[in-house]
């Protein structure tokens, strides 16, 4: 026999190649699933528990969730949530993730109404040209009510600032200020609310056609 004859059998084994690998995540790819389920987590937590609980999820993933939120000591909390991350590479996260964008959505829809409101009130009190804007945006509004409020609340700014005590000390604003705010977070609130109802309402200008 010759030599190294018996391993002629190995040329019929088909070498290892890169695509057998290709679907197994990388290291970086797990360390960014783990993050993102530790988010997730940290997300369902904070939700009430009648609303977790109507998210319909495995039992077991839901009791370890509300043990979770009832453990008050570090150590417990630490290992609590080791626990739920095992529990929740068990499960498909998009329905969840899914469940905590809705729950989201009105706190996100609140704080973006509250940042325009804040931008106007800033804007009327620096420019007189942004009152012009603001009745274009918004004719239904009392113009002179409007306009007396904007003279106050540049009275109270001015008072404020005179009055404030040393620099970086907090300013008092005065009431015309917040009234301002009130005001204008209502405006907007009726705006798109209306709006809201005119892309409820059928378009009826086909039907005289």
């Amino acid at each position: 026999m010759p030599p190294n004859e018996h391993f002629d059998h190995d040329d019929d084994v088909a070498p290892a190649r890169d695509d057998d690998f290709a679907d197994r995540p990388s290291k970086t790819q797990r360390k960014k699933q783990m993050h993102d389920l530790q988010t997730l987590g940290r997300d369902l937590i904070e939700m009430p528990d009648a609303r977790l609980t109507a998210l319909g999820m495995p039992e077991f993933l839901l009791d370890a969730l509300l043990q979770l939120k009832r453990t008050r000591s570090h150590e417990g909390r630490r290992r609590q949530w080791q626990y739920v991350g095992k529990l929740m590479r068990r499960v498909d996260p998009e329905p969840l993730r899914e469940a905590v964008a809705s729950f989201k959505v009105p706190g996100a829809r609140e704080t973006l109404a509250l940042h325009t409101a804040e931008r106007w009130r800033e804007q009327l009190l620096a420019s007189d040209d942004a009152l012009t804007q603001w009745m274009a945006e918004h004719p239904d509004t009392d113009a002179q009510s409007l306009r007396t409020l904007i003279r106050n609340a540049r009275k109270d700014q001015l008072a404020a600032a005179a009055a404030q005590p040393f620099e970086g000390a907090a300013e008092r604003k005065g009431r015309a200020y917040r009234d301002l705010f009130q005001r204008i977070k209502t405006a907007l609130e009726a705006a798109a609310k209306a709006e809201e109802l005119a892309d409820l309402d059928p378009d009826e200008e086909d039907d005289d056609a």
